[in-house]
């Protein structure tokens, strides 16, 4: 895996806040020995537009929160709500209407770049809560 240590934190930190949110399928995917201009991509999809925009605004918090804030450096497709694309240099943050994600099947495309470990934290914990009720 080549994403350095800011991307990934970055990277880890949008894709949780993305599943705080509800967001389907989140994916962080290394493209960074295939794309020059970014380390990682961000992939999130959610039902409906509201929730599109709802997972978006609670990404741009998460990073603002950081110890070293993060801000994006560009934001497309917000009026729409199908798929907001938030640029922040070191990743790419594609959080897209499930429909649009099914169609343009990003996944796919870069289905030859290694896939970065996540795994949301609210399931571990409760996996961990289940265990211990055993």
């Amino acid at each position: 895996m080549t994403v350095p240590e800011r991307a990934l934190e970055l990277a880890l930190a949008a894709a949780q806040a993305a599943a705080d949110k509800k967001a389907e399928d989140v994916v962080v995917i290394d493209v960074g020995d295939q794309l020059p201009i970014t380390d990682a991509f961000v992939i999130a999809s959610a039902p409906n537009e509201r929730q599109v925009l709802a997972i978006v605004d609670a990404i741009e918090d998460e990073l603002l929160k950081l110890p070293e804030k993060a801000k994006a450096v560009r934001k497309e497709g917000e009026r729409a709500g199908r798929w907001v694309l938030l640029d922040y240099n070191d990743i790419i943050v594609h959080v897209q209407h499930s429909e649009e994600r099914e169609f343009y099947s990003l996944d796919r495309l870069w289905k030859d770049c290694p896939i970065v470990p996540f795994v949301d934290r609210d399931l571990v914990e409760a996996e961990a809560g289940a265990g211990s009720a055993a």
